[in-house]
């Protein structure tokens, strides 16, 4: 191939549409719906981590869109779209090459949740193995962890976070993971289920940090200045003052 004809190949890959697209496009932050760290309320997108997010922007001078999408969306567009940011996001293993990082915002556990009353009451890794059912959300990370621990008994059958408690209620499924214990709080306070009704099974079944993932086309600047700002927070006690809202 001589000079021109690599020129010519050169230019051509660098106008065509993927290319403008990729250098072109706007960041975009994406997030899922899961209290109480991201959720819509009043018709706002609102949340722990949404706050968070947004005074990391304040700081940074930054202005993106911020935009809820149904789970599995909001991970195929990190995946896919060009500049694109995603929080919360639990960083593991498998996750960690795929993006770039800043955190962690929160160290959070998920235990499974049965009413106070069932009998029997399980309180072993064991006894959950043996369960009939344990129910939890159609996709995700929770029913990836729960499968890859040896777990047969999952029932996927919920669609959103809500349907897992009002299926419990419903005696419907004896046991549900899907919450922190602070998700697990604000569900409880928007179905007006009393205190004291559900019961938290002393098997932590995951434990990881809460992290803001970026694509990996992001700018190294970006992230580090997004890194600094959440640092600053961390210090300032902002970080814990928001953290401290939502828990309650």
């Amino acid at each position: 191939m001589n000079y021109s004809t690599s020129l010519a190949a050169l230019l051509c890959l660098l106008l065509s549409p993927c290319a403008v697209v990729a250098a072109t496009a706007p960041y975009q932050v994406v997030t899922e719906e899961w209290a109480p760290y991201n959720y819509v309320e009043n018709n706002q997108l609102t949340g722990m981590t949404t706050e968070i997010v947004r005074a990391i922007m304040a700081l940074t001078g930054d202005d993106f869109p911020m935009l809820l999408l149904p789970s599995m969306r909001s991970t195929y567009a990190l995946k896919t779209r060009p500049r694109t940011i995603m929080y919360s996001m639990f960083r593991t293993a498998e996750r960690d090459p795929l993006y770039k990082w800043v955190g962690p915002i929160a160290v959070e556990s998920i235990y499974p949740y049965q009413l106070a009353h069932a009998v029997p009451a399980i309180n072993t890794r064991e006894q959950l193995l043996r369960a009939p059912q344990i129910t939890t959300r159609q996709a995700g990370l929770i029913p990836q962890t729960l499968q890859a621990q040896g777990f047969t008994n999952i029932d996927k059958s919920a669609a959103e976070n809500q349907q897992l408690y009002r299926m419990l209620l419903a005696g419907r499924t004896a046991i549900i993971v899907g919450d922190t214990a602070a998700g697990v709080a604000y569900y409880s306070r928007q179905l007006g289920i009393p205190p004291g009704t559900l019961r938290q099974v002393p098997v932590e079944l995951y434990r990881s940090s809460l992290y803001i993932a970026f694509s990996r086309d992001a700018d190294d600047r970006l992230v580090a200045a997004w890194s600094r700002a959440l640092e600053q927070l961390r210090r300032s006690g902002e970080l814990e003052r928001i953290q401290h809202r939502y828990e309650q």
